[in-house]
């Protein structure tokens, strides 16, 4: 039986793939991109949160139960990952720890 709840990771991993734009549009124009690696992570980050987007997405228009958790499943997975690469890129940012 399918969990039921990918619309809540899909409104959530778009809200955070906004917050990773700017983070990285941010750090384009204050050429920090130039002298750190967070960049880097940002990219990481806004890839994995596209990506469980499209599963979050892809579930909710499933037709076979099967599918719908297979894909549910994928969503959360990357979605805990995306998460924890934002709570890295934010710490890193907050503490400029700028490596």
């Amino acid at each position: 039986m399918p969990n039921r709840n990918p619309q809540h990771i899909l409104n959530t991993s778009s809200n955070l793939l906004g917050f990773c734009l700017i983070v990285l549009t941010s750090l384009k124009i204050s050429k920090y991109n130039e002298v750190t690696k967070i960049d880097e992570l940002t990219g990481i980050a806004c890839i994995m949160l596209i990506t469980c987007s499209l599963f979050s997405f892809l579930s909710m228009r499933g037709s076979q139960d099967k599918f719908i958790s297979l894909f549910e499943e994928i969503a959360d997975k990357i979605f805990i990952v995306a998460l924890l690469f934002v709570f890295l890129i934010t710490f890193l940012i907050a503490f400029s720890l700028m490596f």
